[in-house]
This record gives C-alpha cells, structure tokens and sequence, in this order.
C-alpha cells in the first residue's frame, strides 16, 4: 500500500510500470466514483436514467484524464475524500436527508388528508340521498293527509284541496354530479400543491447538491492553495519530520515545552479550539433532527386520524325518523232557527269523520361503509430506518471533520514533500525563537 501510494502521489511517473500502475490506480478510482455519481443523481436527486448515464459516463471520462495528468488535481481529489467528513459531507447528507423525507413523508402526509377528505365527502352524498328520500315520504304523507281530509266533508260542501304542494327533485343525479365536481376540485388542488412542493423542494435539492459539490471542490483547492503559498497556515502539528529536526539539532525540549500548543496529527486529543467547533455542529445538527422528528410527528398523526376517522365513520348507525300524525275533527251541532213557523225547529247535523294517525319511518344514513375510500397510508419503518441511520452518521461526522482536516495536511505533505520541509523548518523556528524569547 505505501509503494501503491508513492507511485499515486508521485508528479511523474518513473517508469512504465508506474505508468501503468497508476492507469490502473485512476481507472479503479473513477469507475467506483462514476457508479456512486450515477446513483446519486438517479437516486436521490430523481434525474432521468439517460440523463444520469450520460453525465455519470462523462464526468468518469474526464475524472480520469484529470488524474492521470494532473499531479495537483490528485491531490485535490484525494482531499475532497477526507473532506466529505467535515461540514460539506454533513451539508450534502442534510440534502439526501431532506430529499427522502419530502419524497416519502410528505406524500403520505397528503394521501392521509385525501382520505379523511374522501371520508367527508362520502358522508355528504349520503346523508344528502337520504334527505331527499325524506322529501320523498312527506309528498307520500301530504298526499294521505289529503285525502284524508277531503273524505272529511260532505259531498254537498266545496272544501280546497287538502294537498300540499311540495316541489321535489326526484333525480339526485344534479347533487350527485355537484358533490363529485366539489370533491374532483379539492383533489385537483391538493395534487397541484403536493405537486409544486415537491417539485420546488427537488430543483432547490439539486441546486444545493449542486452547489455544495462545487464549494466542496473549492474548499479542498483553497486548502491547497494556502497550504503551498503559506507558511503559517495549518502549521502547528508535531510531525515525525518536526521530531527528527528537533533530535538532530538536540533541541526536543522545545517540542516538550511546547505540547500545550502543539498537537500530533496522529493522536485522538482535541485541542480547545477544535473542541468548540465540534459542538456548534452537534447544536445544529440536532436542530435539523427535531425538525425532521417533527416531519415524522405530522405523519404519524395524520395516519392516526385517517385511520380513526376511517374506521369510525364506518361504524356509523342510521339516524332513525319517526313522523307522526294525528288528525281529529269534534261533530258541530247548528244552532236553532225558526223558519216561518216558530214552533218548527231545524237541527241540522253534521256527522263526525273519522280521526287520521298514522306514523311513517325514514332513517337518516351518515356513515361511510358503502363508499370506497382509500384506506389510510402508515408511516414506513424503512424510511424512519435511513433517516435515522443518516444522522447517525452525521454525529459521527462531527468529530470525524477535525481528524479529517488532519488526514488533508497529511495528503498534502506526501504529494509535495520538499514544501513540507519548509514548513518544518519554519515551525522549528519559530519554536526556537519563542524558547529564545522566554
């Protein structure tokens, strides 16, 4: 492995074995980042098959001329690995993360609504049928009571007619029609919205995925950059060649003096000033997890209600409706009248109709359970699985980014050896001239 890595970090090959160790080395290297880049893309950031293989072949192709020709470029690339550990790594897991949660939790958020609005509607046209079925048994009764009252007079009498007149709508098909246009609207607006949100959350992912993978390209050049054109810059590690200058100078008490300050890249104790960055990250990754945790929430409770609502409404008894009836009519006697002769008396009586009762039943329907209804959508354990498993690594990565910037100081000094020098010889000088001071 070590000769694999000197012939890689090597400025030009020495031989034609080097040569071809590292074609080989390269190729091995895009072929696995070009299978990962084409499965991010079609994965998680949801681009088309052709569009993926196209641009994973393509960003392949040029990944390995890159690295097969351009020394610094390999240094660049073998930084960005480590670098993945730190707040850019963290930033594009918070996008995979964001992306899994609006593509799997929110449209069961929805399905959920749609249910319990499915429900509603149901309910509607239902009870709607059986009001217009009542309407239906008063005509039926009003017609009774009619002509129960016209039988109540004599013949020789011009009684109105008893009928009532009730304007019915014996075809539902207009309420029906009307209900289902209401309820395909709400659909329609509901999918519109579902659809705007995801599509805006997706292009704003793959713009921040965008953006991220460049910063992170930039970020690992920058450390480059100032890492051969400054001195100062990330120079405060006791390094092996920092103890062989010491011991050959016999100066190593300046390195013991200085152990406070100074740090081994190869040990596992954080100074203070990475202590505190480290917890800032933390903060704010557990900020991003209650967030998510309250995404998971909303699921969760939107399942309950569709579920209880579903299966509640279900269960719903008819309404029973008891009309009844009861007509009486008390017998009239005339007063007495005298008619030409006063000893002569007219009774005139009018006989007594009979009595009218009756009692009609109806039931009001209000339930649920002829209708198909999408049955409610339960969270997925798979999804709360990824979730969770993503920001565990995301803690890990906390800790992780500073012994990554380590790993970055690292690769840096086995691809330019002789600036590494020069780095250690200004460090050991400006420990010398500090002991000098002191």
């Amino acid at each position: 492995l070590a000769d694999l890595w000197q012939i890689y970090s090597k400025p030009v090959p020495a031989d034609g074995r080097e040569l071809w160790t590292l074609f080989l080395q390269c190729s091995c290297v895009t072929v696995v980042i070009g299978g990962l880049f084409y499965n991010w893309m079609f994965a998680s950031l949801e681009y088309s098959w052709h569009l993926s293989v196209a641009v994973a072949v393509s960003f392949s192709l040029l990944l390995l001329l890159t690295l097969l020709l351009v020394h610094p470029a390999r240094c660049v690339f073998s930084m960005i690995m480590p670098t993945l550990g730190t707040k850019q790594g963290r930033k594009l897991l918070f996008s995979t993360c964001i992306m899994i949660a609006v593509v799997n939790i929110t449209p069961n958020i929805v399905s959920n609504i749609k249910s319990i609005l499915q429900v509603i509607k149901c309910i509607c046209k239902n009870s709607s049928d059986s009001l217009l079925n009542s309407t239906a048994l008063l005509e039926k009764v009003s017609w009774e009571f009619g002509d129960a009252i016209q039988e109540s007079f004599p013949s020789i009498h011009e009684p109105m007619n008893g009928h009532f007149r009730f304007l019915l709508i014996q075809n539902s098909s207009l309420i029906n029609q009307k209900m289902h246009l209401a309820g395909e609207k709400i659909s329609r607006e509901f999918l519109s919205v579902e659809v705007l949100v995801k599509d805006s959350i997706r292009v704003a992912n793959r713009l921040a995925a965008a953006f991220f993978m460049f910063y992170l390209c930039f970020e690992s050049t920058w450390y480059l950059k100032n890492y051969l054109t400054n001195l100062r810059f990330d120079n405060f590690y006791i390094t092996k060649k920092l103890e062989r200058l010491a011991a050959d100078r016999r100066a190593a008490h300046l390195l013991v003096g200085s152990s406070k300050k100074l740090i081994r890249p190869t040990g596992l104790k954080l100074s203070w000033e990475e202590v505190v960055p480290c917890l800032v990250q933390a903060m704010l990754v557990t900020v991003a997890l209650l967030l998510l945790l309250l995404l998971v929430a909303m699921d969760h409770f939107a399942f309950s209600v569709a579920d209880t609502v579903v299966r509640r409404t279900a269960q719903f008894s008819a309404v029973p409706v008891t009309l009844s009836i009861k007509y009486k009519v008390s017998a009239g006697v005339s007063c007495p009248a005298l008619c030409g002769d006063p000893a002569l008396l007219f009774v005139k009586v009018i006989r007594r109709p009979p009595d009218f009762s009756r009692t009609y039943h109806h039931q009001l329907i209000f339930s649920s359970a002829r209708c198909s209804i999408s049955p409610p959508t339960p969270p997925s354990p798979s999804v709360l699985l990824v979730l969770g498993l993503l920001f565990f690594i995301l803690y890990i990565t906390v800790p992780l980014g500073t012994y990554a910037r380590r790993l970055c100081r690292g690769i840096a000094a086995s691809f330019f050896p002789g600036w590494e020098e020069r780095r250690v010889l200004h460090l050991y000088g400006k420990l010398a001239r500090r002991h000098s001071k002191e």
